[in-house]
């Protein structure tokens, strides 16, 4: 599996398996399945409610824990201090591991100051409770309050598909060396539809997700695509496994943007 360098030296693989609404055993089942088809980059969240699937399947796995790359994030409304170090032991102790590799805020919250949020999560880190900290849905404002603490933050996770690319955004963290992690890359199914990418799978002898795929790893992003179907699984790190032509790459760059797909109205999107 290819692998992306954070701050700090940890590998994280480029293509992980995003686990919402993965729960239960048929959840449990399915990360299984995506272990033995090569994924070794899990993301879930305690809002996902399904910890205990994903302990259950990498337990159950022949996988030494050390080769798994395991995300998890703390709500909005949890970013307190004392809350931050208390649901990271439970986090812990319901995934069934001594460290997760990377935990991120998952949605900004200005009601609670950023440095106490991220001063507990370095807490966690220098103990050896986390390897790496992240945050998910943060704008460049957002990112700017964050380096300022002086805490180094390795990823930010938000939504990127070909019809919502966030160029700007992108630039802002490779400048600032955080690697950014693209959810719904397919656009919850909508970008499968866009006339250029399904000529590019075309010319290339693929399958339509796959150069959604290869354009967002292409830009030096990882990705979590979402999939309870090994087949779609199996497909998806095919990805990996051919280049595509700059000029290509360019013209997905190219394509008129849209809306995003998740905006909660305890976004605090600029």
């Amino acid at each position: 599996m290819r692998t992306i360098t954070l701050k700090g030296g940890s590998e994280m693989p480029v293509i992980g398996l995003g686990t919402s609404q993965l729960k239960g055993e048929d959840g449990a089942r399915a990360i299984s399945e995506a272990i033995e088809v090569g994924y070794r980059a899990i993301d879930t969240a305690e809002d996902y409610g399904n910890h205990d699937a994903v302990a259950a399947a990498m337990n159950e796995s022949a996988v030494p824990r050390e080769e798994f790359f395991l995300t998890t994030k703390i709500p909005r409304v949890g970013l307190s201090r004392e809350s931050v170090l208390e649901r990271t032991k439970r986090y812990l102790h319901e995934l069934q591991t001594e460290y997760v590799d990377l935990l991120l805020i998952h949605w900004p919250n200005r009601a609670i100051p950023i440095a106490e949020t991220l001063g507990a999560m370095e807490e966690l880190r220098a103990a050896g409770a986390i390897r790496a900290i992240g945050v998910s849905n943060f704008t460049e404002r957002h990112l700017e309050e964050a380096l300022s603490t002086g805490v180094s933050v390795s990823v930010n996770q938000v939504e990127v598909h070909p019809s919502f690319n966030q160029k700007k955004l992108v630039s802002y963290c490779g400048e600032k060396n955080i690697v950014v992690t693209a959810y719904a890359p397919l656009g919850r199914g909508k970008d499968l539809q866009e006339p250029l990418i399904a000529e590019l799978a075309k010319k290339y002898g693929v399958s339509v997700p796959q150069v959604i795929l290869n354009w967002i790893v292409s830009r030096g992003l990882t990705t979590i695509p979402k999939s309870s179907s090994r087949a779609h699984m199996e497909d998806n790190l095919k990805a990996l496994t051919w280049a595509m032509d700059p000029s290509d790459i360019a013209a997905i760059d190219a394509l008129p943007q849209g809306e995003r797909i998740f905006n909660p109205p305890t976004a605090e999107f600029d």
